[in-house]
C-alpha cells in the first residue's frame, strides 16, 4: 500500500492590502497517485498541485515551474506564488511545517521504509 502523507498547517495569504490573512491548509502527498506531486489544499476546495522537486528546490533557492514560483524568505519562511488568468496568488508558510512534511515523505518513501512495509505484509 502506497503511503499518503498529510500535514495540517497554516498559510498567510499575501494581498495588496496591508492586512494578511491566515488560513488553514492541508499539505498532501499520495505516492500511489503521483509520487512526483504535492498538493496544497485551501478552504473552499482550491487545490494547488506542483512537483515535489519544485518544493524541495524552492526551500533552498528561487525555483519556478510553469505557473508556480517558490522561494525562501529568510531562514524561517517560504513563499509560494501561483500565476493564472485571474491574476497572482501569493501565500507564505513557516519553513517548519514544510520541512516536517518533506521529512515525512522521505521517511515513508525511502527504500528502507518500502522494505519494512513489504516485511509486514
Amino acid at each position: 500500500m502506497s503511503p499518503v502523507i498529510e500535514e495540517h498547517t497554516e498559510a498567510r495569504l499575501i494581498t495588496e492590502a496591508t492586512d494578511t490573512f491566515t488560513v488553514p491548509v492541508d499539505l498532501r502527498y499520495d505516492a500511489g497517485s503521483d509520487p512526483r506531486t504535492v498538493h496544497v489544499a485551501f478552504p473552499g476546495g482550491t487545490d494547488w498541485a506542483f512537483g515535489r522537486d519544485l518544493l524541495e528546490g524552492g526551500m533552498r533557492s528561487p525555483a519556478r515551474s510553469g505557473a508556480i514560483r517558490i522561494w525562501p524568505l529568510g531562514r524561517a519562511q517560504l513563499v509560494v506564488e501561483k500565476h493564472s488568468a485571474d491574476g497572482v496568488e501569493v501565500v507564505q508558510f513557516d519553513n517548519a511545517s514544510m520541512i516536517r512534511f518533506l521529512h515525512r515523505i522521505h521517511d515513508e518513501t525511502s527504500p528502507e521504509a518500502a522494505q519494512a512495509v513489504t516485511a509486514r505484509a
